[in-house]
């Protein structure tokens, strides 16, 4: 979501490649800890776009840290548009 992704599709086929169970599990947390909410954008089927709220986007800072850190210490680690 932080760049830009905000259906179950689009987050699907991001390149990280994470598996449909693994995706749905983490959606579902994500919005129980009040870091995500979706809303409908399609009625037949349903079908959600999801956004961070203002705690969850609060937490762009520590990821980008955390990223940073990765790219720095992790010998391989890259970002997704390849730095």
């Amino acid at each position: 979501m932080l760049r830009g992704r905000t259906t179950y599709s689009e987050l699907l086929a991001s390149p990280e490649k994470i598996p449909t169970n693994i995706l749905a599990d983490r959606l579902r947390r994500l919005q129980e800890a009040g870091l995500v909410t979706s809303s409908p954008y399609q009625q037949r089927p349903v079908r959600y776009a999801y956004a961070l709220t203002e705690k969850g986007r609060a937490l762009r800072v520590v990821l980008r840290a955390v990223m940073g850190w990765g790219l720095e210490h992790i010998p391989g680690t890259r970002t997704l548009t390849g730095r």
